[in-house]
């Protein structure tokens, strides 16, 4: 079975940092593979919302909600992909998905995600 394996998530207070990692089960990423990862997250009662994604030449994409504190990286050794999340708000509070960046609402659908939890 191929999916993702998303995990470092866990319970922690405003300001604090988290790096989630995104996993191939069943098959490898290859370089351009990675490219292809994106980051999601829905929060109870709320849409799959897109967090980032790589984009052309190299740039990556931040939603406006996340942009300045988190940080996706390709690690083209491992073959995973980490995002860093900094100064993480209690709105940042939801489940984190990796899936291909093209798709719509990939939430739950490649992998059950990992719990982001932030008290104030």
């Amino acid at each position: 079975e191929l999916r993702l394996v998303e995990s470092g998530g866990g319970s922690i207070e405003d300001g604090d940092s988290l790096t989630l990692t995104c996993t191939p089960s069943g098959f490898q990423f290859d370089e351009r593979g990675l490219t292809w990862v994106a980051w999601y997250r829905q929060a109870p009662g709320s849409e799959c919302e897109k967090v980032s994604f790589f984009s052309t030449g190299g740039a990556v994409w931040y939603s406006d909600s996340v942009k300045g504190r988190f940080t996706m990286v390709a690690d083209n050794v491992k073959k995973i992909v980490n995002l860093q999340m900094n100064r993480l708000k209690p709105e940042d509070t939801a489940t984190y998905y990796c899936a291909p960046y093209y798709l719509q609402s990939p939430c739950g659908l490649w992998g059950v995600g990992t719990q982001v939890t932030v008290s104030s």
